[in-house]
């Protein structure tokens, strides 16, 4: 089994792939792969770190507005293929896989034009600008969620193939009463909170006055935050002004290293809405107040959390409509509604896809004897 792997820009792209590679290496003992990522993204940290070796092509993507970088960027989209053409060429794998970040528009715009197999991958509900394009040259298209359908032409519908996210062993493998047990957590409501690696100066604000105004005083409850690098500093002399240093039931971090267990130990989640966070809350059976990031490309946060929220499985709050003290009663609400969070908890199990790494693995294997 010899596979090349394609993604960039976000983790979000990237996981989905290493989980992917990390399933086929378990499968067979001979497995070779090769990633293909766009130079100085976030790919040339994550995937060495993974074990696995990368080579880049040099790309970039369009602005929306009028510019000169678009011009750049145009003669790159060119370019980079023929670059991916002769990496490629020369450790001539049976399938290239590509999950997202432009990249991957090279090198499966090459493997197709070699007459390689292409599988694509798409994490969102509302697929990416790359996908859709390539969704024309690749021979599967792997989607997320059953209403991405709508957005892909009917000549690319029978690709199309209802996965789910590719999730890491640890996140579908965490116990619930063992993670509590590790956590010295008996019955108090478990809450955690998150607004990605970087931080997000909104989460953070709306979640340090719920802390404040409901948690810190509230012994049936205990929280875990994390501020993420960049809110670090300032939101650590806001929790001493705040008290909330002091408070034994709440425990800030700059960033949570051990999320399977603490997402495991949980009994509401207050985070972003990225595909693959939401896939492991869903996972995990949890209910979740999701707070969208507006800054993202085509929206895409908010119509991943409104597939929770029509659901059943999530609250969405909209950054620019939310304060601390909607969050607030929002959060009290669902600590003290024990039946709205089963039945919350119910309705994400049913949108979980815990095997998607495995069944795209299977979808490859096909590929292959074809």
């Amino acid at each position: 089994m010899k596979v090349l792997f394609s993604c960039g820009g976000t983790g979000g792209h990237i996981n989905p792939a290493i989980a992917i590679a990390n399933t086929l290496k378990e499968r067979y003992p001979d497995f070779e792969c090769l990633f293909v990522g766009a130079e100085g993204g976030m790919e040339a940290g994550l995937v060495p770190k993974a074990g696995y070796n990368i080579e880049f092509v040099k790309v970039r993507g369009f602005k929306r507005k009028l510019s000169l970088a678009n011009v750049d960027a145009a003669i790159k989209a060119v370019t980079s293929v023929f670059a991916a053409k002769k990496i490629i060429k020369r450790f001539k794998p049976q399938v290239v896989v590509g999950t997202g970040g432009y990249a991957s528009w090279a090198a499966v715009k090459a493997a197709a034009s070699l007459g390689v197999p292409t599988l694509i991958h798409e994490q969102n509900a509302y697929p990416g600008v790359t996908t859709r394009k390539l969704s024309a040259y690749a021979n599967r298209v792997c989607i997320s969620f059953e209403e991405s359908c709508k957005f892909f032409d009917d000549s690319v519908k029978e690709k199309l193939v209802l996965t789910g996210n590719p999730l890491k062993p640890e996140v579908l493998k965490a116990d619930r009463s063992i993670a509590r047990k590790e956590l010295g957590l008996t019955d108090e409501v478990y809450i955690l909170s998150f607004g990605g690696s970087l931080g997000a100066e909104k989460v953070n604000e709306y979640v340090f006055d719920m802390l404040e105004s409901y948690v810190k005083n509230n012994t049936s409850v205990r929280a875990i935050h994390a501020t993420g690098k960049r809110g670090n500093a300032k939101y650590g002399e806001i929790a001493a002004q705040k008290g909330i240093n002091k408070a034994k039931n709440i425990e800030v971090r700059e960033y949570i290293y051990d999320m399977h267990r603490q997402l495991a130990a949980s009994d509401l989640v207050i985070c972003r809405a990225g595909a693959i966070t939401i896939a492991e809350n869903c996972c995990m059976g949890k209910p979740s107040i999701l707070i969208p990031s507006p800054n993202v490309t085509d929206n895409h946060q908010y119509k991943n959390a409104k597939v929770l929220s029509d659901a059943g499985a999530a609250l969405l709050l909209e950054e620019s409509k939310t304060d601390g003290a909607i969050l607030t009663a929002a959060v009290k609400d669902l600590v003290e509604s024990p039946e709205k969070r089963q039945a919350m908890s119910a309705a994400a199990y049913a949108l979980a896809k815990g095997g998607a790494a495995d069944e795209i693995c299977t979808l490859i294997e096909r590929m292959v004897k074809q």
